[in-house]
């Protein structure tokens, strides 16, 4: 089988755009019917850097249409397949779209970019919805062979490399520019894709100069991890016969028969060492839409109040976010509780702490809701953690007034342990802890509370601005319009604790409110869930 690679030049300086989309299609003109496989790289209809969603949509409307068209003509005229990426306008908006031409010139497939970049998200507004849900990956079958894909940002994601290996795949197709890397390091990517995936991967970019160390660097590379060719930065289009039946196999361990690499590892696998992924990860908060209801203690009309069953419960039912509060013992480790005391949701007595965990652990934190929770015991931080991390959003209020600095220093490290920095923020209402988070640890998000104080209430927004919050929980009776509207005009999303009444929520989501708390989960969150959804980028 022969394949072709294109590799068209790349400018960074958009009135050059006709002029290189051009040179585009002249490169497309020379391939001819020895050619099997044709690969084209990533945005072919924009062929020079849009720096604005304005430019992007304007090179899609100029170029996409006559760009497949040519392309259908080619894969026509030379019996080829064609694999090429640009915009493909789909219901919910313009995508980012590895399009598969058959041989007769008609489209066999697509393939959406999983992997967006923030720039095509924020600046040139691409639809990335779909990438926020589960899938399985992308395979594509042609005249008996099975392809896989992946799009320029996508190859650095190589915990994707596995699940694409069960795919049995032939080929990946890799329509990419990845401008920044250099050649060697192109290489790695793609024979580590190969290698891991026993296939060849079919790799086609553009080149930012031909006497540049970077960018470019369109190859093919076979299941061994062997480069076949690769043409560095170079422009123009590459040739090489491959035999695709051809794939690698190794003795899977000492005494044991040859197989493929990912065969060889998956009976090690081990996936609770990896960072949290699967279907159950939801979008981290600075990309999580808004209205939300956030479920305050859990669901707690329905189970405990602070307690792994009301998490999971709220989190089943499908809450963005569960709110908590945090307590330390007199051992140093950290819990989860309202108050100060015991007695109102245990069969203890006193102050948490002046108990250890040990003996925390002896009393019953579920008889007080009713005999069918008798026995519960309080959790850890760590164990809602590890049940929830990143599978919602986290509104942790900080008990720690006075604590010991190290205390804090535990929260933040066990947050880093299960990877969901970008799925909490802190709230309290300290001024003292505030200032310490905003220089001790000033990427995880802040939320000001009111301190308990009408002074504290009344100057919130003001707090808020002062210690670099992102968020500001506000007070059912204490707070006004202006100080919602002088917290969005400064950035600021707006918590309001508590609602557990439809008709309030709505004069609360009327005022532009973005969080309600409530205890009333399930009520609540059909009321939220009505409204129309918005996006404010925290950063």
């Amino acid at each position: 089988m022969k394949i072709c690679l294109i590799q068209p030049a790349y400018s960074t300086d958009y009135e050059k755009s006709d002029l290189y989309f051009e040179e585009q299609l002249k490169l497309l003109n020379q391939c001819d019917e020895s050619m099997d496989m044709i690969i084209m790289p990533e945005s072919c209809d924009v062929p020079c850097l849009a720096k604005t969603r304005e430019l992007s949509y304007a090179s899609y409307e100029k170029y996409n249409k006559r760009l497949l068209d040519e392309v259908s003509k080619t894969a026509k005229r030379c019996h080829a397949m064609i694999f090429v990426n640009a915009r493909s306008l789909e219901e919910t908006g313009l995508r980012n779209t590895t399009y598969a031409f058959d041989r007769e010139g008609n489209v066999a497939g697509k393939y959406f970019k999983q992997h967006l970049t923030p720039g095509e998200v924020t600046r040139t507004r691409l639809d990335s919805d779909y990438g926020f849900e589960f899938s399985e990956p992308t395979v594509i079958e042609l005249e008996g062979y099975r392809f896989g894909f992946l799009v320029c940002y996508d190859c650095y994601f190589y915990e994707a490399f596995a699940n694409m290996a069960r795919q049995n795949l032939d080929f990946v197709i890799v329509c990419s520019h990845q401008r920044s890397d250099t050649h060697l390091a192109l290489e790695i990517f793609s024979q580590t894709l190969a290698y891991n995936s026993n296939t060849y991967v079919l790799r086609s970019s553009v080149s930012m100069d031909e006497n540049s160390d970077i960018g470019g660097a369109s190859m093919v590379v076979a299941p061994n991890g062997e480069v076949l060719v690769n043409m560095k930065s170079r422009v123009g289009i590459e040739t090489i016969e491959i035999d695709p039946d051809k794939k690698y196999f190794k003795p899977a361990g000492f005494g044991n028969p040859p197989a493929a690499h990912y065969e060889y590892i998956e009976k090690g696998r081990r996936p609770w060492k990896y960072r949290p992924a699967g279907s159950a990860i939801v979008r981290h908060d600075e990309i999580m839409p808004y209205p939300r209801t956030c479920s305050h203690r859990g669901f707690n009309k329905v189970a405990p109040e602070n307690s792994l069953a009301a998490y999971g419960a709220a989190v089943a039912l499908g809450a963005e976010e569960i709110e908590f509060d945090i307590w330390y013992t007199s051992d140093g480790e950290v819990v989860s509780i309202h108050d100060p005391v015991l007695d109102r949701v245990s069969n203890g007595t006193g102050k948490i702490g002046d108990y250890t965990l040990a003996e925390l652990r002896e009393l019953d934190f579920g008889i007080k809701k009713g005999e069918c929770f008798a026995g519960m015991k309080i959790p850890t931080f760590e164990e809602i953690l590890k049940k929830f991390s990143c599978h919602c959003v986290m509104n942790i209020h900080l008990k720690t007034a006075g604590e010991k600095p190290e205390y804090l220093d535990k929260v933040v490290s066990l947050i880093r342990k299960y990877d969901c920095e970008k799925y909490v923020y802190f709230m309290t209402g300290s001024d003292k802890l505030l200032a310490r988070l905003q220089t001790e640890y000033p990427e995880i998000a802040r939320c000001c509370g009111g301190g308990g104080t009408d002074e504290g209430r009344r100057t919130i927004v003001e707090r808020a601005i002062k210690y670099g919050c992102k968020k500001v929980q506000l007070v059912k009776g204490h707070f006004t319009q202006e100080m919602v509207d002088k917290a969005h005009e400064n950035g600021i999303i707006c918590n309001v604790f508590w609602s557990d009444n439809e008709e309030e929520t709505e004069k609360f989501l009327d005022m532009g409110i973005d969080v309600i708390l409530t205890n009333d989960f399930n009520r609540i969150s059909q009321v939220v869930a009505k409204r129309e959804k918005y996006v404010t980028y925290l950063s």
